[in-house]
């Protein structure tokens, strides 16, 4: 089904983006299979531009953080190179898996919306049963992580390459199955989310630099990015005490009806 490319299509996608960029439920699958289903696609240069708009939305919020840690980190504060080498722990895995295997991710897997929907679906059960769990967790404040917690994380985040699972998701499964509690799982998903995302971001705006900057910023770019980074602001500042109160299980339904939806989709209608 194509709908009409107008000022829509961007307020749209830009919401997508914003809304599940952090939360546990993949915002590159809802994306392709928003396209898929409903014919709702911009340019490369719009979809690249929006991210951007979600890494601002992190920044914002933790601001005033971010700049007591650098501050920290000048005047050589211990507890804040840890926290700096547990961020690039938890980090360098599924960067350096992306580079090496982004050309078949994109051009593969990508193209595999049954592939998407299998994962939001089984995702969704795994997120379902790991939220049930009541374990006494070990780690509640990201900022005193053991760095071997961060590599294991970093390496749940590699599944993330795959369409459908979600960063966010794998992330915070890795996270509770070694001891955190829910808040600082779904907090330390944000400060590792900066490097991953700049760093795809810088990938993607270099590699189609003449096409971004040949088109110039286009309206429906504004809009997209405005959007994406108005809810991921709102998605970041009230993510941490929603799950302190409710768990992931909203995020976990969602993803099971969302890739079950999907998947009788594809089976009714064909590929």
């Amino acid at each position: 089904m194509n709908v009409d490319q107008g000022l829509f299509v961007p307020l749209i996608l830009g919401l997508i983006e914003g809304l599940t960029e952090f939360l546990p439920v993949s915002s590159t699958g809802h994306l392709l299979l928003t396209e898929r289903f409903f014919g709702l696609s911009e340019p490369v240069a719009f979809v690249v531009l929006i991210q951007l708009g979600a890494i601002l939305a992190v920044i914002t919020v933790y601001f005033a953080k971010l700049g007591q840690l650098i501050a920290a980190a000048l005047k050589g504060d211990r507890g804040a190179w840890t926290f700096a080498l547990n961020v690039f722990l938890a980090s360098a895995p599924a960067a350096l898996a992306g580079v090496v295997l982004h050309d078949f991710i994109q051009g593969v897997v990508y193209e595999s919306p049954m592939t998407i929907c299998i994962m939001l679906l089984v995702g969704g059960v795994i997120l379902l049963f790991i939220d049930r769990l009541k374990p006494t967790p070990r780690y509640t404040d990201i900022y005193t992580y053991p760095w071997h917690l961060s590599l294991i994380i970093g390496l749940f985040q590699m599944l993330a390459l795959i369409p459908g699972v979600s960063r966010s998701g794998a992330t915070i499964v890795g996270a509770l199955l070694f001891g955190t509690d829910k808040r600082s799982a779904a907090e330390f998903t944000f400060f590792i989310a900066l490097p991953i995302m700049a760093g795809a971001f810088g990938y993607d705006f270099f590699k189609h630099r003449e096409v971004i900057l040949g088109g110039g910023v286009g309206l429906d770019i504004v809009i997209g990015f405005a959007v994406a980074f108005v809810v991921a602001t709102l998605v970041v500042r009230y993510l941490l005490d929603y799950v302190s109160r409710h768990g992931f299980a909203l995020f976990a339904w969602w993803r099971i009806i969302v890739g079950g939806a999907g998947l009788i989709a594809l089976l009714a209608f064909g590929r």
